[in-house]
């Protein structure tokens, strides 16, 4: 589809030359004869790059090109005039003009300008269209309705719009990033993006340069000179994730630079200071690293200024439908599968299972699904071995019989997660049992908390009395 161009000047003569030129070049070409006029066109159908006149009768050029400027974004547009001077020059770039061009048009002055103002127009497009992708592929809002899920949101809604740093805490696949993006996009930082960097998956060699950049020859394989992720977040956000795998050197170099906001490139001489906010992520257990000397203490309470945990998946399990609906809804719309449904029993069996990898492990559960069963109801006799119920579920108000141990062993089970799960409602409908159900003995007995306790014989389908 050939780029479209609309010329907006008041003189025939020169609309009919900018029309044959573009035209030659294979551009379609629309024209207006007066700086209204070429506005109304705007609004109608949006052209790749605008020649714009700057004396018109009326409205003149550049008033026209305010009006363009600010209510289409990003549109070049190419000012042109017979009475050019550089202050006229310097005024229309100065209002957001692409390039400027004198009469009488030069042939080869017009296919370059033009040819340049199309390459930047492609360029935004296509920049739109990678934002409008990565927004969606890397979502910035959690979901959910669970009371922890509430109150976190909650919590992030007070924390974001402050320059706090912030530390994220929990186990794998809780969704830390997801938390840190989401507090990015509601500060006051959030027109600029995210900066990212898994401390985890850079060489311990690479780190300092990948952070703070480096000048050329500072080390072998240094061809060129690098910028690193503290200059590229200047006056946005930096997300450390896995801060907890940082080496105790680099650990070292990082609290200087986040007390300072200054810093080096490896193998230059040069301060380069930046303003940049920090979020931490780690699921690692700090304090006891910091006890076994894997992490320094000061880094930790530079970084703890607000922090906040992830509850596992297992806490919010009432949460499985919505995660479950966005997984499939996101799986839809990248890759054509075929929508699939979960039976209501098939859910109900999903939130008992455990889920030791967290979110994560129930979105690479429902791209699994989507593989083998699309367009189909998954019910509870085509969930994978290690999700299916270990037992019938007791009828309302039953109490399922505490099944002897003899030929455990040889009759149950295959795999060892099932295995220990059996064994535990076992254990627990026993127990409760011989505490002819009294929570609070049973607790103390077994040394669980009532709240846990409770989440296991809901879990298990286990009812108390």
């Amino acid at each position: 589809m050939a780029a479209k161009i609309l010329i907006i000047d008041d003189e025939e003569s020169i609309r009919l030359s900018l029309r044959g030129i573009l035209e030659d070049e294979g551009l379609s070409v629309v024209e207006a004869e007066s700086g209204e006029q070429g506005l109304e066109l705007l609004g109608t159908d949006i052209p790749d790059l605008v020649f714009l006149d700057i004396w018109l009768p009326g409205m003149d050029g550049l008033e026209a090109l305010e009006t363009i400027s600010r209510d289409y974004e990003g549109l070049p547009v190419i000012m042109i005039s017979g009475h050019g001077t550089i202050e006229t020059a310097v005024k229309a770039l100065k209002k957001g003009a692409f390039d400027f061009i004198e009469k009488p048009l030069s042939l080869e002055k017009v296919v370059v300008s033009a040819r340049n103002g199309l390459e930047f127009s492609r360029l935004r497009q296509e920049n739109q269209a990678l934002k409008t992708r990565i927004s969606s592929e890397q979502p910035v809002t959690l979901t959910g309705e669970s009371a922890p899920i509430a109150n976190l949101r909650e919590v992030i809604g007070r924390v974001a719009p402050t320059e706090s740093w912030v530390l994220i805490t929990g186990a794998n696949g809780t969704g830390k990033e997801i938390v840190a993006r989401s507090i990015h996009n509601q500060s006051s930082r959030a027109d600029k993006p995210l900066v990212a960097v898994n401390c985890a998956a850079i060489p311990e060699e690479l780190i300092e340069s990948e952070l703070f950049g480096h000048e050329k020859g500072a080390f072998t394989g240094a061809e060129k000179a690098q910028i690193g992720k503290f200059e590229l977040a200047d006056g946005s956000t930096l997300f450390l994730d896995e801060i907890g795998d940082m080496s105790l050197k680099t650990q070292a170099k990082i609290l200087r630079i986040l007390q300072e906001q200054a810093f080096e490139h490896v193998g230059g001489r040069k301060t380069i200071k930046v303003d940049v906010r920090v979020i931490a992520a780690t699921n690692k257990d700090l304090p006891r690293e910091i006890k076994a000397g894997n992490f320094r203490e000061d880094l930790y309470y530079r970084l703890k200024v607000f922090p906040l945990e992830l509850p596992p998946l297992r806490d919010r399990v009432e949460d499985i439908p919505l995660l479950i609906n966005d997984f499939m809804d996101t799986l839809v719309r990248q890759h054509g599968f075929k929508p699939i449904a979960f039976a209501p029993e098939s859910i109900d069996v999903l939130s008992r299972y455990p889920w030791p990898g967290n979110v994560r492990e129930l979105k690479n559960f429902v791209e699994r699904m989507f593989i083998m069963y699309a367009g189909e109801t998954v019910t509870p006799d085509l969930l994978p071995p290690e999700f299916k119920p270990a037992r019938p579920a007791p009828e309302p108000g039953e109490h399922a019989p505490a099944a002897p141990m003899d030929g455990f062993i040889n009759d149950g089970p295959a795999d060892l997660k099932q295995a220990r799960a059996d064994f535990e409602a076992r254990f627990l409908e026993a127990k409760l049992k011989e505490f002819d159900g009294n929570i609070s003995q049973l607790a103390k007995a077994i040394g669980l908390e009532r709240s846990s306790l409770y989440r296991k014989l809901k879990a298990y389908n286990i009812q108390a009395d």
